[in-house]
């Protein structure tokens, strides 16, 4: 005779942090230690995958009754119609769900590092026009593994309470115009 195996809920739904890259995974693998926070931060969830392949992990997190941050870089919405089809799409989708968040910054993450230090909104056509200006602030700030891998730069932007000063930044900003982050809303969520 099979063993009956009862599930069990969750007490507090595992948050899990969804991106597209290197960079977005270890800087909130960094973060995670460095600041204590309670997400879960897999590799397997940053691996470069598109729109649908990361609407396919939002439902396997909301399928075990956890909360999904979505952590896009919206440039590729100007380059391609049918990318910000898909990303209106999802956005739509998820407007009205409490389980998932949607945080995305244009042109790239490397704009919510410039909030760390600039209050700005000015046009940027990509994540390399914005990392030109990073490194006035942050001169050796690289998307190489070698750099990303060590957590000293996300340390930096810790420092002097900068997290605050960007998410203000970020915040007084908006999501509307050339260049925004609403990275802000995890922040809110995980510090409320």
């Amino acid at each position: 005779m099979a063993r009956r195996i009862k599930e069990r809920k969750l007490k507090n739904p595992a948050i899990t942090i969804i991106g597209e890259g290197a960079t977005e995974r270890y800087y909130f693998t960094h973060l995670k230690l460095l600041n204590g926070y309670n997400y879960v931060c897999k590799p397997r969830n940053f691996a470069e995958q598109n729109i649908d392949d990361i609407q396919r992990q939002v439902e396997r997190v909301l399928a075990d009754d956890g909360i999904a941050v979505c952590v896009f870089d919206v440039d590729v919405t100007r380059i391609h119609p049918a990318d910000k089809v898909k990303f209106d799409a999802m956005r739509r989708r998820y407007a009205g769900n409490p389980s998932v968040i949607i945080c995305e910054s244009m042109p790239s993450i490397e704009f919510w590092f410039l909030l760390h230090y600039l209050n700005t909104n000015r046009y940027f056509a990509s994540s390399d026009d914005v990392i030109a200006l990073l490194h006035r602030f942050m001169p050796n700030f690289s998307k190489q593994q070698s750099f990303l891998s060590r957590d000293n730069w996300v340390a930096t932007l810790l420092a002097d309470n900068k997290l605050s000063t960007a998410i203000s930044n970020a915040i007084a900003i908006g999501d509307e115009g050339e260049s925004y982050s609403n990275l802000h809303k995890l922040f809110a969520f995980l510090n409320p």
